[in-house]
């Protein structure tokens, strides 16, 4: 299954994995929010890849946070895989790093 918010892509086709690709940004975060975290949410997924983010902004890592919250909010732990560097670099200055490991 796969769905497209605005200019990001959800694929659930991977097991176990959610893989998200295109624009995770304040345009379309609250949007992406839901679809991710309604992915993330079936079949006991445990890995959110992110290599196919082209673009992202603190939204996008807000995003990507709240979805790790609701995933251990489930008792599931939802491992982050290939985050963009420019989220990486976001995260690192917002010291939440730890947030994703």
């Amino acid at each position: 299954m796969s769905a497209t918010v605005a200019a990001v892509r959800v694929d659930e086709a991977t097991p176990g994995s959610v893989r998200v690709s295109g624009e995770l940004t304040f345009g379309n975060a609250a949007a992406a929010l839901a679809v991710i975290g309604a992915a993330a949410a079936r079949d006991g997924r445990s890995v959110l890849d992110l290599a196919g983010v082209t673009r992202s902004d603190s939204a996008g890592l807000a995003c990507v946070l709240a979805v790790l919250a609701q995933s251990a909010e489930r008792g599931h732990r939802l491992r982050v895989q290939n985050m963009p560097e420019g989220m990486h670099l976001l995260a690192s200055v917002c010291e939440v790093e730890g947030l994703m490991a």
